[in-house]
């Protein structure tokens, strides 16, 4: 991010901060008038109920602004999908996921890149890897990493059979150019390769795929989406250095807890998140015991109850779920 867009981009956050705080003002305002003529003025009684209504949904707007306070909250979002044990039916599971969030963004109006994708074998991906330009955009995509599972009637399935499957995905802020990041070069392990897909055009017939594993770490980050070499190494140095910062404010913070959970075994007993489509439809996250009974709704993009839940649940230590 260059720094006349980091400077724009704290521009916007700050004018829209004001924006809600003089609505919220004046709503109020409005409000207290209102309820002053309601005795003499009927009419304004319904003019109240309805302005009062405004006020809660401008209330609770406000509410998530503060819970996204965290110092990289506001920055874009790398996000990473990885299809769990189980084939064909976890990489379909996955290409949903990468659907669902991606949809998601395009709901709010923010730009996603796709850097780095592995197709399954038979169908639906591997792994994915992708950028969410959006303010906000990685405090809100944080609720979603973890393990996800699915369960539903297979269509890969002649016999029409239940099946179970489990994908994660892992998001960490973009980091910014003017935050160092120590990369020695003897750390870092370069593999160029020919990047590949279903066939025909999507297959490039140079080198120009760019795998990096960090040694130290054992972070393995890949992108082959970019037309050059230069350009995917570019875009995967950027990835490896959103892993690592990641990492280092993990421990920064003693949240090794978090890190070991997400490096649970894809699979029983790790999910957040449970989406089920037969015999009965709900998606529940199990951190939040937030519930919807329209999981189509919630697969086309439709995240924002669960999002707003996790914000809330994160603020009060884990504790949202026990009190409700």
């Amino acid at each position: 991010m260059t720094a006349a867009s980091k400077i724009q981009r704290e521009r916007s956050i700050i004018e829209e901060t004001l924006k809600l705080y003089d609505n919220l003002n004046d709503l109020k305002e409005e409000f207290e008038i209102l309820c002053e003529y309601a005795d003499d003025d009927p009419d304004s009684i319904g003019e109240a109920v309805e302005t009062s209504s405004k006020l809660e949904k401008k209330i609770l707007e406000a509410e998530k602004k503060v819970l996204l306070s965290d110092e990289f909250d506001s920055n874009n979002a790398i996000v990473m999908i990885n299809a769990g044990a189980g084939g064909t039916e976890s990489c379909d599971w996955a290409s949903m996921l990468f659907r669902m969030i991606t949809r998601w963004a395009e709901l709010k109006k923010f730009k996603y890149q796709l850097l780095d994708v592995q197709d399954g074998d038979s169908a639906g991906i591997k792994s994915a890897t992708f950028l969410i330009s959006g303010v906000f955009s990685y405090g809100l995509l944080k609720s979603e990493s973890g393990v996800h599972r699915l369960v539903r009637i297979s269509p890969f399935d002649s016999n029409a059979r239940r099946h179970t499957s489990f994908a994660s995905v892992f998001v960490t802020p973009e980091v910014d150019d003017d935050i160092e990041i120590e990369i020695n070069d003897k750390d870092l392990k370069i593999d160029v390769y020919r990047s590949g897909g279903a066939g025909g055009q999507s297959v490039n017939t140079t080198d120009s795929a760019v795998r990096i594993t960090h040694l130290p770490s054992g972070i393995v980050v890949t992108c082959q989406n970019e037309r050059s070499q230069l350009q995917n190494k570019a875009q995967a140095m950027k990835v490896l250095k959103s892993r690592l910062f990641d990492l280092e404010m993990e421990k920064r913070k003693e949240e090794s807890d978090a890190r070991e959970a997400e490096k649970k075994e894809i699979g029983w007993g790790a999910q957040i998140r449970s989406y089920v489509l037969h015999p009965y439809k709900m998606v529940k996250d199990h951190r939040t015991n937030c519930e919807s009974s329209n999981p189509d709704k919630i697969l086309d993009g439709d995240l924002d109850q669960f999002m707003d839940y996790f914000l809330r649940w994160k603020v009060l230590g884990g504790n949202l779920g026990e009190e409700e």
